[in-house]
This record gives structure tokens, sequence and C-alpha cells, in this order.
């Protein structure tokens, strides 16, 4: 297979494939009595490389390997990669590009919670890391931060980039046909969901509880002790409330309202946001920034509710099996999830931007349910619970089932090009790396002299 061929193979696989985040993407440290040596290997203005960052690669590597031989030089091509994303956080700080601490705080929680799902519990997290979950957000955020930088910088310089049906087809001709990957059944599944709404009832409780709880701060009772017993925020309540700093614009418009009335000190009433209800500490301000805290409470539906999003969902369904309307059009005009609904209510696989989804990586939910159903029908409404609690019901579509089958254009059209699209902006970044890596100063230490990590030739 010559070099070209190679290339385009590889880039398609990986593209297509799936690793389980590990906690060098999760950016968490190695747990306690397991750290490596560590030392800087390379400096890009003040931008370093560790050992441990080539380290955790090269594991993450081996492990992926699962035995195969690797490349001699591939600790030379880690550092190399590495280097070229030190370059873009250098040019980041000149070129003023930047991420906000709201974005890096979500994506610290997503991570952190993600892995104390992955590893049984928050206390287990703690008791193998021997750092509380504060402290392993605290080591965790710089390098978010650094990650999403990054990314940003990237979207930056590949913003322009795109692939015509013609470069597709070149792309995809690169590839021998024996060598061609190999896909399972994949389905593409559409969904309505409407929320339970809140009755009035559970309305008042939660307002009244705010209200006794700004009381009782009124009275003297701590604040930030309130919010870590009673608050509803998981990211914000272990910290008292606390939610950092923000600029305008970066909250939900009747929380900042409410704040920006507030000397530091001062609570708000009650303000009511898309997220339920909140009672607001105003902190500090500093330059066009300001800080608060907040206890948050969800009221609970009840079955009422859910019974009225329950008897949308039969309406919609019956218009949908009855050609009144099309699914997309009933998804996009009523679905809460704005996401799917923006996209005719078809799920979205995350590796190629398509809708068609892998059988074996679905939702064991959606997984149970449409395994005995034929293309074209829908459920009726079931439960569900949206990522950030909410009850609701939803119904499901099963738009299509492709059979197990070899790569190819006609089916396999939108992976193809978004490998085809990877290649290119790989190639786009490559020649951004050539016109910047004399603006930096670099010091490469002599244990990876040999590595020519300034020439993308070989990437």
């Amino acid at each position: 297979m010559n070099r070209a061929a190679t290339s385009a193979l590889l880039t398609l696989l990986l593209l297509l494939g799936f690793a389980p985040a590990s906690h060098a993407q999760l950016g968490i440290t190695r747990p306690k009595g397991q750290q490596l040596l560590d030392g800087i290997v390379v400096k890009v203005d003040n931008q370093i490389v560790l050992q441990s960052d080539v380290e955790n690669v090269y594991l993450q590597e081996v492990a992926r390997a699962e035995g195969k031989p690797l490349p001699p030089d591939l600790k030379c091509k880690i550092l190399q990669s590495l280097v070229l994303n030190k370059l873009m956080l250098a040019r980041a700080e000149v070129d003023s590009v930047t991420v906000t601490d709201q974005r890096v705080n979500s994506e610290v929680d997503r991570r952190m919670a993600y892995f104390a799902q992955q590893i049984g519990s928050e206390k287990r997290l703690e008791e193998q890391y021997g750092k509380s979950i504060k402290a392993l957000k605290d080591d965790l955020r710089p390098q978010v931060k650094d990650q999403l930088t990054q990314q940003e910088m990237q979207q930056t310089i590949t913003s322009k980039v795109a692939v015509t049906p013609r470069e597709v087809a070149q792309y995809f001709s690169k590839v021998p046909k024996d060598s061609l990957p190999y896909f399972s059944t994949e389905v593409e599944v559409g969904e309505i969901i409407i929320l339970a709404q809140v009755n009035d009832k559970a309305k008042q409780a939660a307002l009244a509880k705010l209200n006794d709880l700004r009381a009782q701060i009124k009275g003297g009772a701590d604040f930030a002790t309130l919010a870590k017993e009673f608050s509803q925020d998981p990211g914000s309540a272990k910290e008292g409330g606390y939610l950092g700093f923000f600029k305008r614009g970066e909250l939900v418009p009747e929380y900042e309202a409410a704040s920006m009335k507030l000397e530091p000190g001062q609570l708000s009433p009650v303000v009511q946001s898309q997220f339920g209800f909140h009672l607001i500490q105003f902190i500090e301000r500093k330059g066009n920034t300001f800080s608060t805290r907040h206890i948050l409470l969800k009221p609970e539906t009840g079955t009422a509710d859910a019974s009225a999003a329950a008897q949308t969902l039969t309406k919609l369904r019956r218009q949908i099996l009855s050609d009144s309307i099309t699914f997309a059009k009933a998804a996009k005009e009523n679905s809460t999830d704005k996401v799917t609904g923006g996209n005719g209510g078809l799920l979205q696989n995350r590796q190629d931007g398509g809708t068609r989804l892998p059988l074996d990586k679905l939702d064991p939910a959606i997984f149970f349910t449409i395994d005995t159903m034929k293309v074209g029908s829908i459920t009726p409404p079931l439960p569900y619970r949206t990522d950030d609690g909410k009850d609701a019901m939803r119904i499901l579509w099963l738009k299509s089932n492709t059979a197990p089958h070899q790569a190819n254009l006609q089916e396999d059209y939108q992976k193809i090009a978004a490998a085809a699209l990877n290649e290119k902006r790989n190639k786009a970044l490559d020649e951004w790396f050539l016109q910047n890596r004399g603006t930096v100063y670099l010091e490469i230490a002599p244990e990876y002299a040999q590595c020519k990590v300034l020439d993308v030739a070989e990437r």
C-alpha cells in the first residue's frame, strides 16, 4: 500500500473508531503512588511540554495497539503533535483567541461527572486520587482551558476548509478496496421530547423554601453552608453556590438582570429562569466581569403534568402516521430538545456528524425500544428524563435500518466526507505550522534532539 493510500485509510479508520476516555484524555493525573518522573522536554515561548505529557499519550497508543508493534519514532510524532498544540496556544495569546470561564467550568463539570460515573462515585474518585473533588477540578481547570483554547485556535485556522463531492471521491479512491472498513448494523432514530410542565403547587413550594432560606441568611445564616445543603445545581452546590466570574451575556437573562441590580453582599429576590428558581448573592465586580453565588431549586413535576405531555405527543404521533405532518416538521415545531429538533428530530453521530448510528453504540434505553420495531414505526409516548434531570415524555421514530456492509460512497458518503475533510484540515494545520513555526522561541531537551518537531513532512 503506498503512502497516500495508507494515510487515507488511517484517517478514515481513526475518524470512525471509538476509544474510551482515559485518565489523560479527561485531564486527570494518575492516581496517588503512580506518578511518573517528570521534567520539561520542550519550551515553546512561555508554553511547556512535560515528559508526562508525552508518556500519557504514548501509553494510550500502547493500549490502543493491543500488543501490535508500534512505530519506532512514535514518541517523536507524539512530541511533534504536542508542539503544534503549544504553538497554537502561544499564537492564541498573540491573536487574542480566548474561551470564557463559563465554557471552561461547564467542561470541567462534565468531565468530572463522567469520570465519577465511570469509577463508581465521587467518593471513590476522591479516595483513588487522594484529593477532594474541588481539588481535582482545580487541577483539571488549566488543562481544560488550554484544550478548549487549542480547539478554538484550530477552528480559527480551519474554519474555511471544505471538501467538494469530487474531492471526497478522490479521497475514497486512495483506499484499496480490500482495506475498506466493514460497518455493522446502523440505524437512524428520531425523537420528539416534550417536558412535563411544573404545576403551581410545586412552584409555590420551591418559592416558599427559597424565601425561607433568604430570611435565614438575612438573620445571619451562612449562604455557602445553605447552598451546600439545599442547592440542586450539582456544579456549584459543593462550592457553596459559587459560580465564578462572568461577562455580560454569558448567563441566562433573568439571572444576569437580577444580579446587575445588586451590590456586593446583597441578596436578590427569588428569580425564575429556565433552570428553576434562584436565590442570588452578589459578590464582586472586576473589570467587565462579575461574580455571584446562588441556591437553585428545581420544582418537582407530577403525574398530571406528564400526562399532558403524553397527550400532546399522542396527537402528534397520530398526525405523523396519517401523513398530516412530517416527523421532521413536528420535531422542529414541538420538541423541547432544540438540538435534535433542529435536525428534524434525528439523533446525531458525534463521530462523523451524520445521522446513522451503530446499533451497538446506542443508548440502551433506545436500543431495547427500537430492537423489535419496523422501519417507519413510531413508539407511543415514553417516560424520559433529560440530561439536566427534568421529567419529560418522548416518542421515538425508526427512520432507517442499514444492514452490515463494507464502506462505499453510496451508503457511507457522510462518513467518508468527514474523513476527507479531516485530512484536508490536517493539511491546513500543517501549512499554518510551517508559516508560524519561526515566530516562537523553541527549546528541546537533549533526549529529544533527534526528533524533527518542526518538520511536518512525515506528519
